[in-house]
């Protein structure tokens, strides 16, 4: 089984729904044959770098409500959060612009450094409050997923390296249609989206594996004699009309 996950490192929920299927996957008998691709995918494009702005700005100027709604949004997603084990600190969040840690992330795939990377720049973000548009940081996080320090600085001042492979994922994101993330696709052929509950990851992940597994049906004939002399649990026994 194979789970594709189009994300955003500044997305709130693709965190909250990233550690909701880690924990659904906990539960899963088959979690040894899954495997999870994460793939790029920016909220916004066009997001400049970070300014100083906080993202309780960020939000009020975006959705026309004030500082304090915004705050108040924040605390609920943090409780979202809260539920599943992270800690968002939302008054040192720097909202800023993410293509180049998602090209950071191609590079970490291509060196089977991709789940460590992911993870680590979720944490960087939403509780260490770093800037993931910052080079000296991002070398850093890099670093310390296991990525060599100075092949991770070319690839960030290489502004080419892996562009591509970031576009064609949010190419083929549009071609799905998905506009809001996170947004999960198991085996090119079922869809979640959103960071459902935790139930949902499980139920999905059961039912995919028995559609795309089915046990083998079979016709018993054995009822129609009504012969059932078989060993069960140790014993061997002929049925009285066998005798």
């Amino acid at each position: 089984m194979k789970i594709e996950v189009w994300s955003d490192f500044v997305c709130p929920f693709c965190y909250i729904g990233k550690r909701r299927l880690e924990l659904a996957l906990d539960k899963f008998q088959h979690k040894s044959e899954v495997e999870v691709e994460f793939k790029s995918f920016e909220l916004d494009q066009n997001a400049p770098i970070y300014s100083g702005i906080n993202i309780h700005e960020v939000l009020a100027s975006k959705y026309g409500m004030s500082i304090e709604q915004a705050k108040q949004n924040n605390i609920q997603v943090g409780q979202h959060a809260a539920g599943v084990g992270l800690t968002f600190n939302f008054d040192d969040m720097k909202p800023t612009n993410t293509f180049d840690a998602h090209r950071l992330a191609k590079f970490a795939g291509e060196k089977g450094k991709e789940k460590t990377l992911t993870e680590k720049l979720l944490y960087a973000y939403f509780t260490e409050g770093k800037n993931l548009s910052d080079m000296e940081t991002l070398a850093e996080i890099a670093e310390a997923s296991g990525l060599n320090r100075e092949e991770t600085i070319n690839v960030l001042n290489d502004k080419t390296s892996y562009a591509n492979d970031v576009r064609i994922d949010e190419g083929i994101a549009q071609q799905y249609g998905i506009s809001g993330v996170p947004y999960f696709i198991i085996n090119r052929k079922y869809a979640i989206s959103g960071a459902q509950s935790l139930e949902t990851f499980v139920d999905a992940l059961q039912k995919v594996w028995e559609e795309e597994n089915p046990q083998p049906k079979l016709t018993d004939f054995s009822s129609e004699t009504g012969n059932n002399a078989a060993c069960q649990d140790g014993s061997c026994v002929v049925p009285p009309n066998q005798k």
